[in-house]
């Protein structure tokens, strides 16, 4: 693997407070040093090293994505691990984190190792993400530490979530004792059966049945009253995809009383409310569902304020002969690793003027320390050699015909959107260059 040397960008890495014209020279897949401009040529000729010019341009620790759907193994024809973190390439993205919703369900050391296989032809690096219980059936717990010493780096039932208050506090407790955290698809689903969208007033005239915020508020005061109930501070529970002020206020309630309680929002959460399926627009179907006005805005001050640890994607690729047709037969579900960066930089930086530092975090070293990714979101010296170069002031139009997923099934479909990703670098190679 050939030396890299970056010069001439603006290095922002939040995990060391550097935001600063700064070059990096990557070797042996490793950040090797950082040095003003000018300062490391006469090393990186020494190593023969690839320049690459990052004028005008952003140096940031690679993102990660911490709830993406690669749909392998079994359902290939929706993603397979080679076109999902091509994608995820494109979008700047150097480690993504897999949920366990496949054919079979990842809940076996087998399926996960096979999940990291070199046949898999992954161009980033992939993190598994267990089922809690087998099958995802809710009924007896999968085998922790077999699984952690496989690559699982967290373990979830994420779309069956675990309803029943024993075999949850069971996975609560069986995680703390591995080190793994426990991540919750927060719904009810007693309470949402045959549901399509968010309850209120539009779902009423559109003829659907909604899915009261309760189902995710109630299931996320349980999950708080479990791990408080535990008294047991190596216990780490993550609340997935929020998508409610009544659900946030329990995570903040939580951290106040000292609880190890993280938690992550979706763009399509914080950008679109539920009027975007007025028009029975599946591709704007997802699950939790795009909310209220009130919760929308109410996620986004999360963010802005820190309340929020991570944005994640929650990648769901469908083929396009199940997302046409009619909306309550639809599945769930949206593509988002190529337009997560360039959403992000267009509402939070631009309209919103939240730093640069800021939308790094949230797209890269917090959703590392979230699930304990040693070594990744971060450009210190010694840690993975995963970079993203993105242009902060180029807008561009996305066209979802041109993903790189084999799904095109997003509602940003000719969005206008700001900051271009020009290069990706995972562990010192270069996956993507625009």
């Amino acid at each position: 693997m050939k030396p890299i040397l970056i010069r001439g960008g603006r290095l922002v890495d939040p995990s060391s407070g550097v935001d600063a014209d700064r070059d990096l020279l990557l070797k042996d897949a490793r950040v090797a040093a950082i040095d003003a401009p000018g300062k490391l040529n006469a090393a990186a000729r020494q190593d023969s090293a690839e320049i690459i010019d990052a004028k005008g341009l952003i140096v940031a620790p690679g993102l990660v994505d911490i709830h993406v759907h690669l749909r392998e193994p079994g359902q290939g024809y929706k993603e397979t691990i080679a076109s999902g973190t091509a994608a995820a390439a494109a979008g700047g993205f150097t480690a993504v984190c897999a949920m366990p919703n496949t054919v079979p369900v990842n809940d076996s050391p087998e399926t996960t190792r096979w999940m990291q296989s070199p046949e898999r032809s992954a161009q980033i690096r992939v993190f598994p993400i267990a089922a809690a219980t087998r099958g995802s059936m809710g009924e007896a717990l999968t085998e922790f530490g077999a699984l952690k010493a496989a690559g699982a780096i967290a373990v979830t039932d994420d779309g069956k979530p675990i309803l029943g208050d024993a075999i949850m506090r069971e996975a609560l407790a069986a995680a703390a004792r591995v080190g793994l955290p426990v991540i919750q698809h927060a719904e009810d689903i007693r309470m949402t059966g045959g549901c399509s969208m968010n309850a209120g007033a539009l779902a009423f005239r559109l003829g659907l049945r909604g899915m009261p915020v309760e189902a995710e508020s109630n299931l996320v005061e349980r999950d708080i009253r479990l791990l408080a109930e535990m008294k047991d501070s190596r216990a780490h529970l993550h609340v997935a995809h929020l998508s409610t002020a009544k659900a946030l206020e329990a995570v903040k309630r939580a951290r106040r009383n000292g609880l190890h309680v993280t938690c992550e929002v979706a763009p399509h959460h914080f950008i679109l409310n539920e009027e975007a399926v007025a028009e029975y627009n599946t591709h704007a179907k997802m699950n939790p569902p795009l909310r209220s006005e009130t919760d929308r805005e109410a996620m986004l001050a999360a963010i802005i304020d820190g309340s929020v640890d991570a944005i994640a994607t929650d990648h769901a690729p469908h083929a396009a002969h199940e997302k046409e047709q009619e909306f309550e037969r639809a599945p769930n579900g949206i593509t988002g690793l190529e337009t997560a960066l360039g959403l992000t930089m267009a509402i939070l930086h631009g309209r919103h003027k939240l730093p640069l530092s800021r939308v790094i975090a949230l797209l890269s070293t917090q959703p590392a320390t979230v699930l304990n990714l040693k070594g990744r979101g971060s450009l210190a010296a010694g840690s993975f050699a995963d970079i993203v170069l993105f242009d902060p002031k180029q807008q561009w139009t996305f066209h979802a015909l041109a993903s790189r997923s084999k799904s095109k099934n997003t509602p940003f479909d000719g969005w206008s959107l700001l900051g271009k990703v020009t290069a990706t670098i995972s562990e010192g190679r270069v996956v993507f260059r625009a």
